[in-house]
Formats: structure tokens, sequence, C-alpha cells
């Protein structure tokens, strides 16, 4: 593995593995994947109309409680099966970009190699039967002309 060596201003050497990345620990999700797919708040799920009123501390335990259990639910379930799920979705993507590298595109350039040859054939015999006949229908119906009357 080659690594990529970098000079900052205090001339110190950093290293860094063509593997590993700055990760930004802030933003999780840069590219706003799930921008509108995971966000449920309490607001979302939990709805009282007007009328129909629970206890104000029934209502805001109610709000805590979801809250928490969402937070805690998805740290545990995250911490529990993160990484080896993480090992399955880099296992796929991996298999998946290496049947694309070795067999996908050798099989498509494969096919425009002998579509090719298909071609110049198809060409060829274009050019040799139905460009013949089409100029001598050309040339027949060169002579015919077309007058428009108004018929009043």
């Amino acid at each position: 593995m080659a690594d990529q060596y970098q000079y900052n201003t205090n001339e110190e050497k950093i290293v860094k593995d063509s593997h590993t990345k700055e990760i930004d620990l802030i933003n999780r999700d840069p590219k706003l994947i799930n921008e509108d797919v995971i966000k449920v708040e309490f607001e979302d799920v939990i709805a009282e109309p007007d009328g129909t009123h629970s206890l104000d501390g029934v209502w805001k335990l109610s709000y805590t409680t979801f809250t928490v259990s969402k937070y805690w639910c998805y740290r545990i379930l995250s911490a529990i099966f993160g990484i080896p799920v993480a090992l399955l979705w880099g296992f796929l993507f991996a298999c998946i970009s290496f049947c694309h590298i070795w067999a996908v595109v050798p099989c498509i350039k494969s096919c425009l190699i002998e579509s090719q040859c298909i071609s110049r054939i198809y060409s060829l015999c274009i050019q040799t039967f139905c460009d013949p006949f089409f100029e001598a229908l050309g040339k027949i119906f060169s002579s015919v002309k077309v007058a428009l009357r108004k018929e009043v």
C-alpha cells in the first residue's frame, strides 16, 4: 500500500493511509442520503387534536420517553450490529465492484467489438442492395410534379 505524505505549515510529517480518511463526526450525512426518510420526531408520530388533550405532565413525559428511548435504542442497536452490518455491506459492494470490473465491463466491450463487425456487414448489405434500389426509385419519381389548385 502506498502511503501519501503531506507536509503542513509547521513542517510536520502527516502520513495518510489510502484506505482511511478524515471522518466528519458532526455532519454524518454530508450527501443527505437520509434527508427525508429517517427524520421521525415525536410530532410526526403522536399528535392530539384540539379538544382531546391528555394531562400536560403525561404529554411532556410521553415526549421525553419517546425521544430518549428512540435515541438509546438506536445507539444500542448501532453498537451491537453496526460493525457486522458494515462488514456485510462492505463485502457486498466489494463483490459488486469485482463483478463489474472483471465480468460486466469486459462483456460489454466484447459485445461492442462484435457489434462493430456485424455493423460493417450490415452496412455493406445496405450499400449493396438497398442503395441502388432507392436511387432507382428516386430517379423514377424525380420527374413527378405536384401542382396544388384551389377549387372554389
